[in-house]
């Protein structure tokens, strides 16, 4: 029999979440979507995340991302780390996560999870979105910079929002990465034909429709003269792009241009040295969920995706994931305490003093 003082939780692993049905980018996307909607109507709470650096030069760091959707009576937090150079050096991923979610009626945790899919796939749903509203519908090409977990889930969301994908082209710092970014994408996804450019980025990027740079890089890879006008860009990492490519954009917009102020985007570049002000932001994407703002107004726009990461996204994902999950029967259920610490009957043979 439980105690009165119990306090279990649901533990669920990534192969709990796969085997549930998690990986659902229209879910992602749509769970996102709804989030947006609550923290315009001022039903989130969305403190500053933590941020710790081990090393300037790679990034290398750990980041503590709370959030409270008071709606659905849920705080969580994401644990990631990132550390760049991992599959360079170790053959390893380079981003890992796990999730806390809690109810805040008592302030019990409900849910430890393993993070790493709601982050890439909350990063996916937000390129998605914004390709919703901002590439051409017409879009036929899409071209990468980058060949990881990040490019991989963005394929998979752009291919959702824009179905008339016909080509996808990837550039990355080997030729072996753009061969496994083929090789795990194309059986997802027969119906498109697929170019490892051996590289080039170039090549990936110049006459495409949706434009994804999704890189550690900390230098302009992008260059100006390779976005074509009408074309769609999704900026994912840090500084990806050269600042021409923002100044020739006819709108710009942002998951969060507030948060991105702070970080170390490409925009948040230009910010700091007084190249572009509040005023050159067109929108943050919530606006154009909510319809507050216009989207695409013309085919010849090239328009400027910037999304740097919010915690309530990825916290509402993980929750969504989670009744998901459990609603399957996935996960374990484990103990955090059976009772309170001095209910213990051998207490008194526990205590040291």
């Amino acid at each position: 029999m439980a105690s009165k003082h119990q306090v279990s939780f649901t533990y669920l692993s990534q192969e709990d979440l796969l085997d549930a049905g998690c990986f659902d980018i229209r879910m992602a996307m749509e769970t996102a979507e709804k989030a947006m909607l609550a923290i315009e109507d001022g039903h989130v709470l969305f403190p500053e995340k933590i941020v710790q650096i081990f090393n300037q030069a790679s990034q290398e760091r750990i980041n503590c991302l709370p959030a409270t959707l008071l709606d659905e009576g849920v705080c969580g937090v994401k644990w990631v780390s990132v550390f760049p150079d991992n599959p360079r050096r170790h053959d390893t991923q380079n981003l890992t996560a796990i999730m806390i979610l809690s109810e805040i009626e008592q302030g019990f945790p409900i849910a430890v999870m393993e993070g790493t899919l709601a982050s890439n796939m909350r990063v996916a749903a937000m390129g998605g979105i914004a390709a919703r509203h901002l590439a051409r519908r017409d879009a036929k090409t899409i071209g990468f910079i980058g060949a990881g977990e990040q490019a991989k889930m963005h394929l998979i969301a752009m291919k959702a929002v824009r179905p008339g994908l016909q080509q996808c082209r990837v550039a990355s710092s080997t030729l072996a990465e753009e061969e496994q970014f083929i090789a795990e994408l194309s059986p997802l996804l027969p119906d498109m034909a697929f170019t490892a450019t051996a590289t080039n980025a170039r090549e990936a990027m110049e006459t495409a429709d949706i434009l994804v740079t999704a890189t550690s890089a900390q230098a302009p890879l992008l260059k100006a003269d390779w976005v074509k006008p009408g074309a769609f860009y999704s900026h994912i990492g840090g500084w990806e792009d050269e600042y021409a490519v923002v100044q020739q954009a006819d709108k710009i917009v942002c998951d969060d241009w507030e948060t991105v102020t702070h970080r170390t985007q490409t925009l948040s570049r230009m910010y700091n040295e007084g190249l572009i002000t509040t005023h050159d932001i067109h929108a943050d994407l919530h606006e154009l969920v909510s319809g507050h703002k216009p989207g695409r107004e013309s085919d010849s726009e090239r328009i400027y995706f910037n999304a740097v990461g919010l915690a309530y996204i990825d916290v509402a994902i993980g929750l969504a994931m989670y009744r998901r999950a459990t609603s399957a029967h996935a996960g374990r259920q484990l103990d955090l305490q059976q009772s309170m610490i001095f209910e213990h009957a051998d207490i008194i043979n526990q205590v040291r003093l």
